[in-house]
């Protein structure tokens, strides 16, 4: 598929307002793709590599904005692609208006095409070679890559190419839209989409086994023991809610943890953070624990402690000075010592087990790891008396409280459903993306002294301001923060930044209020900042619709 087409059947689903309407034109360009599926299936999304990939294109918004103004025919800088960015808000926009294309030979050299007419293949190759590119001078590498690229792009081409390359489509097209468009495209049942989609977290993959297999190709798909899947995840909840709506509630230890993903072939251990990234390396103690003490290839879910000289649990903080360490793990070892807490199983000796019960898969996991003490306690009761006394032993141990879950659920990856629910004694908090900034003022003039919050629009695919948060951040912090967000800023203007949503925090608050001053139609009373989220990526952020539930239960 020529890339102009791809373009200009993009256009046309972002000029599609009804939901169903949206799904019949993205159906109509898989059917459409032919030997492309695979790459179209993803790209519709604002995605280049399958969820499940360990690859990242690694290439911030400067970078993008250097290669636009390189292959614009004029004198065009990057100063200048921001500076039109800051007025249009859309990097789409602001790429299809430059006048590109002007060093045809030089831009087919650098691509690496052959100066013919743009497809998505070549699209795809390209990005893949300035995702491998790394070590010294990668940079310029990554740059030259990606003007070749738009020195070959049309307009139409361009807005969408840019979009792609920062993650940014803005189509209207989520998973759900291309779980739908799928089953439409090849006459397939929704529901054997969706679960290939869970064993697999590949859209690409399942789209083409769903075209040149069907039903039963679709079926066939099952957990591969080394390729992660997403995490089930929780809401806020009370016991009240979960014993009106179960007969029973399993009731489990909420770990103060990392969520990690155990795989295990038999050969070799590989560990998964919430976002899929592969974190072996920095947990040499995990692998060696489970090499020690399962025997069975499987998958469990888990989470990593940090944990003091007594086996007791430290804060959060701590085990994120461990989760992502890529340089002197064996020092930061002896530092900080991690223990694993798994508390389900997804696969076991060749069998997959999301469809199980949770109570049967608990079981699974209590037979497939030896030590009891790395397996979590659970209680299945519908007695509120028995639940209150497990959540004072969880708390007094210097735990964040406990698990609610549905005994009879079955384990629905990426799903934040009503049968998980999580319940912290202390005051609720909100994981937002910041979205802006505003630098201080007086000694912290260098600094970010505010942060612009967002919940996430699970419908529209973008996220909604919701407030600022300024309280709760000491100098140190903000020096820290500041450094974080420095490299997704996307302009500024005067004191107000506008940042790129890539970074999660956790934001306590006294109440929720309507209020016309944020697009989400809410702001907080008195938010304060409680720590930034590195295990969530901005599509695991809390959004509008739990807002406006945690808004209705205040009363």
């Amino acid at each position: 598929m020529e890339f102009e087409t791809f373009a200009a059947r993009a256009a046309d689903v972002e000029a599609t307002d009804a939901d169903l309407a949206v799904v019949d034109r993205v159906a109509d360009l898989l059917a459409a793709a032919g030997g492309d599926l695979a790459v179209v299936a993803r790209f519709v999304q604002g995605r280049v590599f399958p969820a499940h990939s360990e690859t990242k294109l690694d290439i911030g918004p400067r970078l993008c904005y250097e290669a636009l103004a390189r292959a614009a025919s004029t004198n065009v800088t990057a100063d200048d692609v921001e500076r039109r960015l800051a007025e249009t808000g859309d990097v789409g926009e602001v790429a299809a208006s430059l006048d590109l294309g002007g060093q045809a030979g030089l831009g087919a050299f650098a691509s690496g095409g052959d100066g013919g007419a743009l497809t998505v293949v070549d699209v795809y190759e390209d990005l893949a070679a300035l995702a491998a590119a790394a070590g010294d001078g990668s940079q310029d590498e990554k740059v030259t890559l990606l003007f070749g690229l738009f020195n070959r792009c049309s307009g139409e081409e361009a807005r969408y190419l840019a979009r792609l390359v920062l993650g940014e489509m803005r189509i209207g097209v989520g998973e759900g839209t291309v779980r739908d468009a799928v089953a439409a495209a090849f006459d397939v049942d929704v529901d054997a989409v969706e679960r290939a989609l869970q064993v697999s977290n590949d859209y690409g993959l399942v789209a083409e086994t769903a075209r040149d297999d069907g039903e039963d190709g679709l079926d066939a798909m099952h957990l591969e023991v080394g390729r992660p899947v997403q995490a089930m995840l929780a809401q806020a909840g009370t016991v009240t809610d979960a014993l009106e709506e179960w007969e029973a509630a399993a009731v489990e230890t909420k770990f103060d943890g990392a969520r990690v993903q155990v795989h295990w072939d038999g050969e070799a251990v590989s560990l998964y953070s919430r976002n899929m990234e592969d974190v072996t390396a920095a947990l040499p103690e995990l692998v060696e624990f489970v090499e020690a003490n399962v025997d069975a290839p499987v998958i469990l879910d888990g989470e990593a402690v940090a944990v003091d000289d007594d086996g007791s649990p430290l804060p959060f903080q701590e085990i994120l000075k461990r989760f992502r360490r890529k340089h002197d793990v064996a020092a930061m070892r002896d530092e900080v010592r991690v223990r694993l807490h798994a508390f389900d199983c997804l696969h076991a000796a060749g069998e997959d087990l999301l469809a199980a019960p949770f109570q049967d898969r608990h079981e699974r996991l209590a037979a497939v790891v030896d030590d009891a003490d790395a397996v979590s306690d659970l209680l299945v009761t519908a007695d509120p008396d028995e639940i209150a006394a497990f959540e004072d032993r969880a708390l007094e141990a210097g735990h964040e409280g406990i698990m609610l879950k549905d005994p009879d659920a079955a384990y629905t990856p990426g799903d934040r459903g009503k049968h998980w629910l999580k319940r912290k004694p202390d005051v609720e908090t909100l994981d937002l993306v910041v979205t802006g900034a505003e630098w201080g003022e007086g000694r912290r003039a260098s600094l970010f002294g505010t942060f612009l919050l967002a919940a996430r629009d699970e419908d529209a695919g973008e996220f909604e301001t919701i407030g600022k948060v300024a309280t709760g951040v000491t100098d140190e912090q903000l020096a820290d923060l500041t450094a974080l967000l420095e490299p997704h800023v996307r302009g500024e203007d005067g004191q107000d930044v506008d940042v790129e949503p890539a970074v999660v925090f956790e934001v306590g608050y006294e109440e929720i209020q309507a209020s016309p001053t944020y697009s989400s139609g809410y702001a907080l009373r008195f938010p304060r900042f409680v720590t930034v989220r590195e295990d969530k990526a901005p599509e695991a952020a809390d959004t509008i619709e739990r807002v406006e539930r945690l808004a209705g239960e205040q009363g």
